[in-house]
């Protein structure tokens, strides 16, 4: 029987004992493999249902300490394999060799599966809700049900695994009056069960604030970021906690430990265990756990996977992560909770005399630098409180730091953007450009 006729958790073993054999001081194999049922509707009508399988399988080892990485898609032949990695560690320097010890330990599953005809129900509900109240509008969507199991192998005797099951969804309302075109989005992603009900009364009001196009307020303005669209602002927080970029001097932060970089009301966490992106332990094996990395606007510490922990004296805080299957890992932030405030998205409105409230926007974040311009997708003015209008050709600039100095009010509305759960908030010290009806 051929390598590629083994089940997938024997050609782990074997992908090991063949790395030894071949003169590997170590070797890890990372095994991951993922089963998604999409269901997709077009033009408010459901269009296609889809099941699609993934398999895939990446050896790491050591030979005379240089390092060697090679993946297979699929079904493999484990020597092959070998033979390309030891091929490619010869083109590395020496390194030091970073694995993680243990035993043999299956983690709970995480997550429960729901069969196809129960997306198609909620698709059809989220459809129906908005179509109610604007049959004017064309709605598409897609929800899923992903299945995803990992396995962690390597020669020091760790073997861990763990089976993950999210659903996520997400709709998108167009609206076309006359020359005026109108985008409204949103998803959600979550554990067991998603709400379409929630997801369609969140875009329905979004159309009803849109029914009025306004000029913008311009200058320095309050700008308030939904839930939605500030995750911008957080991914750039997320880059300056990297340890690699406290090594590289790439962080503004990088001095910062023990000190204030942020208003006081912010603090920022790392939780393992919540919301649809929970993991046992990271793609090097190191068992995760909860961080606390802004505490009351004080900087508490970086995160960092094992070769950046080791360079920087503080040890691995389990964030050593893959950005795909061909990559070495690499420090990664998961389930960043910013701590809510208090009060809704309407609560933080009434808060405002004259600015603009951000949803969506259109170009790519601020990164490490916090500096961005960005166009306004979709947007709001609030006068005295009160959304007035949707505005158009619109942009919003300024840096991120700064911003998150100058916070004026965080809300309760917590929700999950990718793996980033954040409330909405209002900033001040950014500038509002636009056009003038």
């Amino acid at each position: 029987m051929g390598s590629h006729d083994l089940p997938q958790e024997a050609q782990a073993e074997q992908l090991i004992e063949l790395a030894k054999k071949a003169g590997a001081k170590a070797a890890e194999v990372y095994q991951s493999r993922s089963h998604t049922k999409p269901v997709f509707f077009e033009a408010n009508r459901l269009k296609q249902l889809e099941s699609a399988q993934s398999e895939g399988t990446a050896l790491r080892l050591w030979l005379d300490g240089r390092p060697g990485l090679a993946v297979a898609y699929g079904p493999l032949e484990a020597q092959a394999l070998v033979e390309r990695a030891i091929a490619l560690s010869s083109l590395n320097e020496p390194e030091t060799v970073e694995l993680t010890s243990g035993s043999t330990k299956s983690y709970p599953d995480l997550g429960e599966a729901v069969p196809v005809e129960q997306l198609v129900t909620w698709g059809k509900e989220a459809i129906a809700l908005i179509r109610d109240a604007h049959a004017e509008v064309l709605v598409s969507s897609e929800w899923e049900c992903e299945v995803e199991s990992t396995r962690l192998v390597n020669s020091e005797g760790l073997d861990y695994s763990y089976t993950d099951t999210t659903l996520s969804c997400y709709v998108a309302a167009e609206w076309v009056r006359g020359e005026d075109f109108l985008s409204v989005s949103d998803g959600q992603t979550q554990r067991d069960l998603l709400e379409p009900a929630v997801l369609a009364q969140q875009i329905l009001q979004r159309l009803d604030w849109a029914k009025e196009n306004i000029s913008p307020p311009i200058g320095r303005v309050p700008v308030l970021f939904t839930a939605k669209a500030a995750d911008m602002l957080w991914a750039t927080v997320s880059a300056a906690l990297n340890g690699k970029r406290v090594l590289e001097g790439a962080s503004p932060w990088s001095d910062r430990l023990g000190k204030a970089v942020t208003h006081r009301h912010i603090t920022v966490s790392q939780q393992p265990e919540a919301g649809p992106y929970s993991c046992p332990f990271d793609d090097e094996g190191t068992p995760t756990q909860p961080l606390t990395l802004i505490k009351n606007g004080i900087l508490q510490l970086f995160y960092t996977d094992r070769t950046t922990g080791r360079q920087l004296s503080s040890g691995t805080t389990g964030n050593g992560f893959r950005p795909d299957l061909g990559s070495y890992p690499t420090p990664g932030l998961y389930n960043m909770l910013v701590q809510p405030g208090i009060g809704t998205l309407s609560d933080l409105m009434q808060q405002l005399d004259d600015g603009l409230v951000v949803d969506q926007m259109l170009g790519g974040g601020a990164g490490i630098s916090g500096d961005f311009s960005i166009n306004v997708d979709l947007g709001y003015r609030v006068q005295r409180g009160q959304v007035v209008g949707r505005v158009k050709d619109t942009m919003v600039a300024g840096n991120v730091y700064a911003a998150l100095k100058q916070l004026v009010a965080l809300g309760g509305d917590g929700e999950w953007n990718g793996s980033c759960f954040t409330p909405s908030l209002i900033v001040e010290g950014l500038s509002v450009t636009g056009k003038s009806s």
